[in-house]
């Protein structure tokens, strides 16, 4: 019994020391000087920098024609490669031009006899007339060959209506591409039945027009606006068109490598939406852009101007305000609130709260509390990665 009463004083000793070591060890933690907290700072960005409005839309050809039969017909042979380029006036296909041949052939030998009847008319009338002056005929007489003069001049005059029409239709056996483009593959092919005219005609092919392009988006009225005042305070007003500049990327580009310019804003809004539709304009020389691909168009939305910026990361958010922490000459940070600007690639334009020569924290933000004392890194900016 005196033993275990021995142990438990041991181990009640034990407990009380070790208790004494923590209490001392964090008395001294607590008596030392805490660190001030390290810090990345850099001061802002000055450099002059332009603000784009960025939109999606699809790219559409600014000409697109069906390629459709105007006479009926058995469909004689096609004189293209699908998808090849097309100049205005190639040849595209044939239709049997035999039926259409003949048919001209009835028509002039139809103006022919129309001719010969006239002919006829003419000189009965020249003979009724000279009757008539010697009173040989009655005046009935003479208005029956007069009036069948006029018919078979009227007959002639629809025969050569009729040569015209079948000449027409032999031209329309032989079917051209009437614009510059890219055409699509032969809907039907050789020794098919084909319908000419009306609505019912059938579809043979398509072309699109490939340079320049069109690329449609809906734009808010007050950007519609804004691009329209741009452009008279610049000058660019041409025969009713804007001329703000503008830039395309299709899917798999990152930049904006195509060059363009707005050359329509619609005159009217949507009521609806509140939107404007509006249209650039791009080249497309080396055929990269095609109609009905995914595009991003941005639109240049200011003249270029002297910016202050500042990384994103470095912007915090109280309530309804941002603001920097700025680090003063005695290494304390000061809360200052800034108005910001647009966006540039991954930086903001701070427009008022900020002078181009102080230094502000990048890294280290979470940490941060007005007038603490700070261990700065003074670090560079790089440029914005590009431009919004």
């Amino acid at each position: 019994m005196n033993g275990s009463v021995l142990k438990l004083l041991q181990v009640n000793l034990i407990i009380c020391i070790s208790i004494g070591i923590t209490s001392c060890d964090s008395q001294s933690h607590s008596d030392s000087p805490a660190l001030p907290p390290h810090v990345k700072i850099a001061q802002p960005l000055s450099q002059e920098v332009t603000e784009w409005d960025e939109y999606t839309g699809r790219i559409e050809a600014v000409s697109s024609v069906d390629i459709r039969a105007r006479v009926s017909g058995y469909l004689e042979k096609v004189n293209f490669k699908a998808g090849a380029k097309v100049k205005k006036g190639d040849l595209l296909f044939e239709i049997d031009p035999k039926p259409f041949t003949a048919q001209l052939q009835y028509a002039v030998s139809e103006l022919e006899r129309a001719k010969a009847k006239h002919e006829l008319a003419k000189n009965d009338l020249e003979r009724a007339e000279r009757l008539f002056s010697g009173k040989a005929i009655s005046e009935e007489e003479h208005d029956a060959r007069s009036k069948g003069s006029r018919e078979t001049i009227a007959a002639v005059q629809s025969a050569e209506a009729n040569v015209n029409t079948a000449k027409l239709n032999l031209e329309y056996t032989k079917i051209r591409a009437p614009i510059d483009g890219r055409i699509g593959r032969e809907l039907i092919t050789e020794g098919n039945l084909v319908s000419g005219g009306g609505g019912d005609a059938t579809r043979l092919t398509f072309i699109v027009s490939t340079d320049p392009v069109y690329v449609y988006v809906d734009a808010d009225e007050h950007l519609a606006l804004k691009y329209r005042r741009q452009a008279h305070q610049e000058g660019n007003k041409v025969k009713g068109t804007d001329q703000t500049p503008a830039e395309l990327a299709v899917s798999d580009e990152a930049n904006f490598p195509h060059p363009g310019h707005l050359d329509y804003i619609s005159p009217r809004a949507d009521t609806a939406t509140g939107s404007v539709s509006i249209r650039g304009v791009f080249s497309n020389s080396d055929d990269v852009l095609s109609p009905g691909y995914f595009a991003r168009m941005r639109v240049r939305a200011s003249a270029p101007y002297q910016a202050i910026l500042v990384p994103d990361k470095a912007i915090a958010t109280d309530q309804a305000q941002h603001f920097l922490w700025v680090v003063n000459q005695e290494q304390k940070v000061e809360y200052r609130t800034v108005v910001l600007g647009a966006h540039i690639g991954q930086s903001r334009v701070i427009t008022t709260g900020l002078d181009p020569n102080e230094w502000i924290v990048i890294e280290g933000l979470p940490r941060m509390m007005p007038g603490i004392k700070v261990n700065p890194e003074r670090i560079s900016q790089t440029e914005p990665a590009g431009e919004k």
